[in-house]
């Protein structure tokens, strides 16, 4: 799945190298993993799941 995911950089993330990739080209699913390690594991969420973090994150 991560081979036909096509990542970008958060907006959220800072200039100082904390960086979070999202990849949400893939049907029914976000994957969420953190640039410093492209290799590593990617967490999964549903899409409505993801959609509910991002605007609870926004009204922080």
């Amino acid at each position: 799945m991560n081979s036909v995911a096509r990542w970008r950089k958060s907006t959220r993330s800072d200039d100082q190298g904390n960086c979070v990739e999202v990849a949400d080209n893939l049907p029914g699913v976000v994957l969420v993993r953190d640039s410093k390690d492209r290799s590593g594991p990617a967490l999964t969420f549903r899409p409505d799941a993801w959609r509910t973090f991002i605007a609870a994150t926004r009204t922080r």
